[in-house]
């Protein structure tokens, strides 16, 4: 019996074509590939959601989509541009739309693998944002993997799939391993 692969999402990015955050999802993802995932983008525009509602009946497709694919997952990974010192509205009120899955069996994020990405210019910025997505993480029962990483836009940039920093590239590869193992090891 041959076991499938394990299902990455990531959640990132920002609505501007080519965003450094958007693309540093996107090679994440690559990596998670590399490592034997399938995987599925939620970048910039996808995340062009109305506002998180609660109440019955409001639920777009596409919301419906982005839950469908977080209740499929068996890990996912979460990317934010540093927007005054914290997470984006885009990104944050996508992960809103996990309430969706509060009374579900694998509640939230449970039994998932979580990586994080924090982008921003600066270095204060981007390490906030990697601790915020981290918190939300573990808020939402989700198993953060040990290496989150931290990127600052004034140093390295992103170009046709490519990062420009060797060692930013190598964190980035290190933590889709890590969310790839660990997801292939909590559906075991």
């Amino acid at each position: 019996m041959t076991q499938r692969k394990p299902y990455i999402v990531g959640i990132g990015g920002t609505t501007r074509t080519g965003s450094s955050s958007e693309q540093a999802l996107a090679l994440a993802l690559s990596y998670a590939r590399e490592k034997g995932a399938e995987t599925k983008m939620y970048g910039g525009n996808d995340l062009l959601l109305p506002m998180y509602d609660p109440d019955p009946g409001t639920m777009t497709d596409a919301g419906r989509r982005l839950i469908d694919d977080l209740r499929k997952a068996d890990g996912i990974i979460l990317c934010s541009p540093c927007y005054h010192g914290g997470v984006s509205g885009l990104v944050k009120n996508a992960i809103d739309y996990t309430e969706e899955m509060n009374k579900d069996a694998r509640v939230y994020f449970d039994g998932r693998a979580i990586g994080s990405i924090g982008v921003g210019f600066g270095y204060q910025g981007p390490t906030a944002v990697l601790s915020q997505l981290r918190q939300i993480g573990h808020a939402l029962r989700g198993w953060n993997v040990p290496l989150g990483v931290s990127i600052n836009s004034a140093v390295v940039k992103f170009k046709d799939g490519q990062c420009s920093e060797p060692a930013i590239a190598g964190q980035i590869q290190i933590m889709a391993g890590q969310v790839v193992q660990q997801a292939g090891k909590m559906m075991a």
